[in-house]
């Protein structure tokens, strides 16, 4: 049945949609700095060691088992904040890991001694450990198949980055005591939550061919 020619013909609506072009970028940069961040954090012990025998009284022997704490931790929680990340969602999971380990960085301010320093570690392992199932999830999530391989080596570039400028930056701010070189390190961290929940939270920037 052929419609009267007096009706009206339903066109398709623009999309209201607000992209940004090439705003994936944006959140590989993130991720970078997320990354970077995260092995800056990781890597402040091997540099205060010496500090910390002196003012913690920490042996050899308790170093060896600060470390094992923090691999415990780390190698637990892969799995666990994988599975969390898939669950909850990749803003809200990497969120959640910035957010613990930025505290747990900062609890090291209060240890006085071995044990409370171990502690501090471990908790530290377990939030690090969602930063890299969230970065890979993030990059799958904003990247087409053509361009995701390239986003994560860029990304997994932070750790590298990290090693290279731990060094300088710890022995920098040590000069301000224990407190002095963990507190930065944690306010890092949430300056990373206020992008997430901020200008990058929004999923209007991704481009239609994310998921080509």
């Amino acid at each position: 049945m052929t419609k009267p020619a007096h009706a009206q013909v339903q066109l398709p609506r623009p999309s209201t949609r607000f992209t940004i072009p090439h705003f994936r970028w944006a959140v590989c940069a993130l991720l970078l700095a997320a990354s970077t961040i995260n092995y800056v954090d990781r890597l402040t012990i091997s540099v205060l060691k010496p500090h910390l025998e002196g003012v913690l009284n920490i042996s050899e022997s308790d170093y060896g088992w600060i470390v094992f704490a923090f691999q415990l931790a780390y190698a637990v929680m892969l799995s666990v904040f994988g599975l969390a990340i898939d669950r909850l969602g990749t803003r809200l999971g990497y969120a959640i890991s910035i957010t613990w380990w930025s505290i747990a960085a900062m609890m090291h301010a209060l240890a006085r001694g071995a044990v409370s320093f171990g502690a501090a570690r471990f908790l530290l392992g377990a939030g690090e450990a969602g930063n890299f199932p969230a970065a890979v999830k993030a990059v799958a999530e904003w990247f087409p198949k053509k361009e995701r391989a390239l986003a994560t080596g860029i990304f997994n570039s932070g750790p590298t980055l990290g090693a290279i400028i731990a060094p300088p930056i710890v022995v920098w701010v040590t000069a301000l005591g224990l407190a002095g070189s963990v507190y930065p390190d944690g306010s890092c961290g949430f300056h990373l939550v206020d992008l997430l929940d901020g200008p990058l939270s929004s999923s209007a920037g991704a481009s239609a061919d994310c998921r080509q």
